[in-house]
Order: C-alpha cells, then sequence, then structure tokens
C-alpha cells in the first residue's frame, strides 16, 4: 500500500482553518504509534525505536488519503497511574491531543497480553464519545490475524489488523476514519490561479526559526513563552526534548514558526540509539530553518560546545540571533553574598553580570558571529523577551536583502581593496561584483583569474558589505569568477 506524500505542517493556522479533521494517535508506550504516525503523515518526522518512552511531546503532521486530507498528532505513552514528573507531563500533552481530535486511534501491541495500561486508556476513551478506532499492530503475515482476538475485549468495535511498520491493513484503517467523518476529497486548484498566486508571492509565507543549543539551556521554556503555550515539555532534566516539537505565531500579519530542537551534544556523548537519532534530526531541523535562535545559558557562559553548534548555523548558511537566557540567575548572583566566596569569584570572572563585559566575553568566544545580534533575556520570567520578535523581523528582513547593480558598482569605487593584506599569489583584480541570490546573500566576484580568494580578503570584503549595507544577523557568502 502507498500513502500520498504530504506536505508537513505543524497544528497550523492553515489547517485549522481549512476546516481539516484532527486524528489523534494514543496508546501505552513502545506499541508502535510513531511508526503508524511518519506512515500516514508521509515522512519519517517521529523518531521511532524499540526504547520505550522515545515520544514525549505532542508531534503534528499532515497526510492525505484518497484526496482527503487530516491532521495527524502523535502523543507520547499514556501511563495514566505513573506520578514521576515526565510520564505526568506525557500523559497531560496527550490529554490536549485528545481534547482538540475528532477522531482517535488507540493503538495496542499485538504480540503483548492485554493489560491494564491498555485496557484503562480504553475506558476512557470510550467514555469520551468521540469517533474511536482500534489499531491493532504488529501484525504482519495473514497467519497472525488471531492475534486480535483477545483485543475484543476492549469494547472498541472499529477493530482493524495492522502493520505501521508495512503498511499492510492501514488502507481498511483509514477507508473507515474517511468514511466514519464523512471526509470530501480536496478539489485542486485550477493551473492558472496557482501560477498566479506563485507570482505574486514572491515573500514566504513564514519564516522558520530553529531554536538550538545544548541541552537544558532553556530552548523548550523559549518556545513555550513564544507560542504562549504549554507546547513543548520543560523538565530541569537534561535531553528532555528528542522530536524536534514546532508551532505557527502569526504577529502584526507574519507567520513565524518556531522549531524547538533537541539539545545538540558532541559525538559519543550521546548514548541511546534515540538520543543519537535526536541530534541528527535536531541539525536537520536546524538546515531546513531560516533563522537560528542560539540559546546559551548565561550561568554557564559560552562553551566549546555552543561554538560548535554555532558553527553548525554558520556553515549551513542560517542567519542567527543569539540568546543569552537565564540572565535574571546572573544579575541576582551578583547581588548575593556567596560571590565573594574564592569559587564564586572564579566562577563571576567567566560570567561577569555587567551586560557589556559578559556581551565582550561572548564575542571573544564567538568571534565568527560577529554580525549576530545578542539578547539578554529569561524565559522563565519573560524579562527581555520582547525584543525577539521584532529582531527577528529585523533578521528575516535582511537575510533576503538585494542590492542593486548600481549600488554595488558604487560600492566598488569606493572601497580601497589594495587595503586587505594577501599573500601576493592570491591577490585578484576586482572588475565588478554581482549579487547572486538571497537567504543567505551570496555574491559573486569577477576578477581577473580563477584563484580561491584568501580567508581574510573575503573577511575585509565581508566587512565592507556589511559597512555599506548593513545584513545584520545574516553571513555572507562570497565567491570568485574569473571573468573569461
Amino acid at each position: 500500500m502507498t500513502l500520498t506524500r504530504p506536505t508537513y505542517n505543524s497544528p497550523s493556522a492553515t489547517a485549522v482553518a481549512a476546516g481539516i479533521p484532527t486524528l489523534a494517535i494514543v496508546g501505552r508506550p513502545n506499541v508502535g504509534k510513531s511508526t503508524l504516525f511518519n506512515r500516514i503523515v508521509g515522512s519519517r518526522r517521529a523518531i521511532v525505536g524499540d526504547e520505550p518512552g522515545i515520544t514525549r511531546d505532542r508531534l503534528y503532521g499532515e497526510g492525505e488519503w484518497r484526496g482527503r486530507s487530516l491532521r495527524v498528532v502523535d502523543t507520547g505513552g499514556i501511563v495514566p497511574e505513573e506520578k514521576d514528573f515526565m510520564p505526568a507531563e506525557i500523559y497531560r500533552q496527550a490529554k490536549v491531543a485528545l481534547e482538540e481530535a475528532d477522531a482517535i486511534i488507540m493503538v495496542v501491541d499485538g504480540r503483548t497480553e492485554l493489560a491494564a495500561p491498555d485496557i484503562d486508556p480504553a475506558r476512557q476513551l470510550i467514555r469520551g464519545g468521540k469517533p474511536l478506532f482500534l489499531a491493532v499492530n504488529k501484525v504482519d503475515t495473514e497467519k497472525q490475524q488471531r492475534l486480535t482476538d483477545e483485543f475484543h475485549r476492549l469494547g472498541i468495535r472499529k477493530l482493524f489488523p495492522v502493520s505501521a511498520e508495512h503498511g499492510r491493513g492501514l488502507d481498511d484503517l483509514l477507508d473507515a476514519i474517511v468514511e466514519t467523518l464523512k471526509l470530501e476529497a480536496v478539489k485542486p486548484e485550477p493551473k492558472a490561479e496557482r501560477d498566479a498566486e506563485e507570482e505574486v508571492a514572491v515573500e514566504p509565507r513564514e519564516v522558520k526559526v530553529a531554536i538550538i543549543g545544548h541541552p537544558n539551556v532553556g530552548k523548550s521554556t523559549l518556545l513555550n513563552l513564544l507560542t504562549g503555550s504549554s507546547r513543548a515539555i520543560v523538565s530541569p532534566v537534561p535531553g528532555t526534548t528528542r522530536d524536534a516539537v514546532d508551532e505557527i505565531v502569526k504577529r502584526d500579519g507574519k507567520s513565524f514558526r518556531f522549531i524547538d530542537t533537541a539539545g545538540i551534544r558532541r559525538k559519543g556523548k550521546t548514548h541511546m540509539m534515540a538520543e543519537k537519532l535526536s541530534v541528527v534530526m535536531a541539525r536537520k531541523h536546524l538546515e531546513g530553518a531560516d533563522i537560528a535562535l542560539l540559546v546559551i545559558d548565561a550561568t554557564e557562559g559560552v562553551s566549546a560546545l555552543d561554538a560548535a553548534i554555532a558553527g553548525y548555523a554558520h556553515e549551513s548558511g542560517r542567519s542567527l540571533i543569539i540568546i543569552v537566557n537565564k540572565w535574571d540567575l546572573v544579575i541576582a548572583g551578583d547581588k548575593s553574598t556567596s560571590r565573594h566566596t574564592k569559587a564564586a569569584r572564579m566562577r563571576d570572572s567567566k560570567r561577569p553580570a555587567d551586560r557589556s563585559a559578559y556581551e565582550e566575553r561572548l564575542r571573544d568566544a564567538l568571534k565568527f558571529l560577529n554580525y549576530a545580534p545578542v539578547l539578554f533575556v529569561s524565559a522563565a520570567t519573560g524579562v527581555g523577551t520582547e525584543k525577539i520578535f521584532p529582531e527577528l523581523e529585523h533578521v528575516a528582513s535582511e537575510r533576503r536583502k538585494r542590492i542593486g547593480t548600481g549600488e554595488i558598482n558604487r560600492f566598488i569605487k569606493q572601497v580601497d581593496f589594495d587595503r586587505a593584506s594577501v599573500p601576493a599569489r592570491q591577490q585578484v583584480k576586482i572588475y565588478y561584483m554581482t549579487q547572486a541570490s538571497v537567504a543567505p546573500p551570496t555574491f559573486v566576484l569577477f576578477t581577473d583569474h580563477q584563484v580561491k580568494l584568501h580567508f581574510s580578503y573575503q573577511r575585509f570584503i565581508e566587512n565592507q558589505l556589511r559597512r555599506a549595507f548593513g545584513f545584520v544577523g545574516t553571513p555572507i557568502w562570497i565567491k570568485n569568477r574569473s571573468r573569461d
């Protein structure tokens, strides 16, 4: 069976406004919910593996079946009796998904015996009164059909043996969902109208913003504050976020898609398979973003790992804003008497409470990000975060800025390029320059001969371009071409 591959969306305003029904996937840990989710939305959106409890936050996607659109939400494993913080938060996130769902798929593992973690949620879901479908997963062959017999005890009438991994049985399940919800096929737009829209829509529909940093710097807290929701689980335990959690915010007619990525760690520092995959996915989502918010823990200062993460973003051409989080704790620590101890004085020398001194040290540690604005905030209290949206709008505009040929010609005449210290064999004569593309701004030099530009010459040209045209928050790429 082949499912139509959709374009991915979070719980987007677009899907909600279009009246697309929501399908929630629930069940206890490690029964194959994320595998089923990925199969329906047609992409590897959720991390899957043999380790129980990989999914924690709720994840959204959009799938299409026989011309009908569905908004699908994957939830963490439900364990209602569990009192520990993490399972309780996962349960809370799942309840939010159930409340907004139009229909529910409860997934059970056909290869395990029926137990209380299956029976109790089934009773609650039946009492909820929403259309309910039971997917008995891991029924890979016709011979295993008998595995479903025991699960009739749950009292869910619409039962379907499926194999989420192989796609077996999903056609019957999705047909039943479409019929129950009475979904109508979406009529495709006429090509002429689509072409006209594409010609008008020069600006991107939304700005994708990845929130990056090492574990436990406050990325999820920042996401929840910016979106005004409890979208991501916040915990003092490092590495709480595994899948990338995203949310769309509309502000002053502009759309921002915030993506809270898993904390990026160095190779060798991740042990579980889910942790390793989450780091890979975090880099993937970073490369798909327009702007990265690099979150740094103010109480720790800039670490080598912070610099490495910033390097990923810089080299991939993402625009950057540096967020120094937990600044309130630094100020509070500066006022406390404990700072007069020898250990505290050593600690404060690494992260001075004076803002300008802190930024000076930060710039020294991240020299290659001299173009990135720095904001001092407290995601926990909201102090300073009101500056983030205006800065995002400014950086997004700078990222897509295009300089006309006339302006560039005047720029070349005004700059004395001989001032740049370059080895003789790598010196070039610039005939003219053009901006080849935006996002990030890319300039092509046409010179007297083809040679790789010396890094100091590139830096000199970049600094002159910034002085003349700005390009705040975005890297500038410079390429050399022989005029011939």
